[in-house]
C-alpha cells in the first residue's frame, strides 16, 4: 500500500520549482501539522548479533517500519510544503500550488483551512493533465488540532490510493485502497486502518494500534482480515507484541475463522534484550516448544477477544 512513498519526493520538488508568491503563511499552520518523528512507532533497534533472532521480533519490526514509512511520507510532504510561502489566499483558505513539471502527467495543490478555533483541515489534491477538463481529486485529507500545546496535539489523515492512481497512473504503482491514520501525541497513541483488495482481488483489511510507554517501551496490536490460504473465505489474524525499553519483549498471535471453522491456532514467542528467542510455544505444533516462559519479559499471553 505504501509504494507511492517514492512519489512524495516528486511532490516536494514541485514546491521548490513552482511559481509562488512571497506571502508567508501563519506560523500556526506550520506548527499544526505534526512531523513524521512525532507519530513514529518507536521500536528498539536490532543489535548486530549471532544466533537466532526471534521470528515475532522480526514481524514486529517489519510491520512498524512499513507503517512508519507509510505515515511518514505524508507528514514529511505536507509539513515541507507549508514551510514555503503561500501561493494564494481566499478568506481562511491558504493554497500552495497547483504545481507541475512540464513532463509530469499530473499537477497537485495543497489547501489548508483555518477553522478559526485553532484547528486546521488540509487537503492534497491532484488533477490529471491528460484532459483539460479533469477535476482535482482529493488524495490526502487531514485534520490537525494543535491546541493542547507543543507535542500534545491530535488529529487524523487519510490516503486514497485509488484516487492517486486515477490522477497519475504512471507514477502511482499498484497501490490500491485507502488508509486512515489517527494520532494523539499527548497519549503517545497511534491508530491505522486500511482497506484494499489482496493479490487475488478479494477484499482485505487491517487495523493497527500502538501505544508508547513513558519509559520507552511499546505495545502494538495488528489485526488483519484476509484470505491467508485454502478457500477464498477470509481468516482473522491478530498479532500483539509488547516490549520493554531495553528491547526484551513478547509476541502472541492467533489465526481463527475462515477455513479453520470453530478452531483457532495460537502461538507465543519471547525474546531477550539481544532479540534472541528465549521461549516459544503454539497450540497446533507448528514448531516444537522451546525455552521456558519464566524467561519472558511478559509472563502471559494477552490477545484481544475474537
Amino acid at each position: 500500500m505504501f509504494k507511492t512513498a517514492l512519489a512524495a519526493t516528486a511532490f516536494v520538488s514541485l514546491v521548490a520549482t513552482g511559481c509562488i508568491k512571497q506571502d508567508d503563511p501563519p506560523e500556526a499552520i506550520q506548527r499544526a501539522i505534526p512531523t513524521a518523528d512525532q507519530v513514529e512507532i518507536k521500536l528498539p533497534a536490532q543489535a548486530r548479533i549471532l544466533g537466532e533472532v526471534a521470528d515475532y521480533y522480526r514481524v514486529t519490526r517489519d510491520v512498524t517500519r512499513t507503517l512508519n514509512g507509510g505515515s511518514a511520507w505524508v507528514l514529511i510532504l505536507v509539513h515541507t510544503i507549508v514551510q514555503f510561502p503561500v501561493t494564494s489566499q481566499s478568506g481562511n483558505v491558504y493554497t500552495w500550488g497547483p504545481w507541475s513539471d512540464t513532463l509530469d502527467p499530473a499537477e497537485y495543490k495543497l489547501d489548508v483551512t483555518d477553522n478559526g478555533d485553532g484547528t486546521y483541515d488540509y487537503v492534497l489534491s491532484g488533477r490529471a493533465k491528460t484532459s483539460a477538463s479533469s477535476p482535482f481529486e482529493n488524495i490526502i485529507e487531514g485534520h490537525a488540532d494543535p491546541t493542547p500545546g507543543d507535542n500534545l496535539g491530535h488529529g487524523d489523515f487519510s490516503i486514497d490510493f485509488d484516487a492517486s492512481r486515477r490522477v497519475n497512473p504512471i507514477d502511482a504503482g499498484d497501490a490500491k485502497g485507502n488508509v486512515i491514520v489517527t494520532y494523539d501525541l499527548a497519549a503517545r497513541h497511534l491508530d491505522l486502518a486500511a482497506m484494499a483488495p489482496d493479490a487475488n482481488g478479494n477484499p482485505a483489511s487491517f487495523e493497527y494500534a500502538y501505544n508508547e510507554t513513558l519509559d520507552g517501551g511499546g505495545d502494538m496490536v495488528f489485526n488483519a482480515t484476509a484470505d491467508i490460504g485454502g478457500t477464498a473465505t477470509p481468516e482473522s489474524l491478530v498479532i500483539r507484541s509488547r516490549w520493554q525499553s531495553d528491547g526484551a519483549g513478547r509476541g502472541d498471535a492467533r489465526i481463527a475463522g475462515g477455513d479453520l471453522g470453530a478452531q483457532q491456532a495460537v502461538a507465543s514467542e519471547c525474546w531477550n534484550t539481544l532479540f534472541r528467542r528465549t521461549f516459544y510455544t503454539d497450540s497446533v505444533n507448528w514448531q516444537a516448544t522451546e525455552g521456558t516462559v519464566s524467561e519472558c519479559a511478559f509472563g502471559t499471553a494477552d490477545l484481544p477477544p475474537l
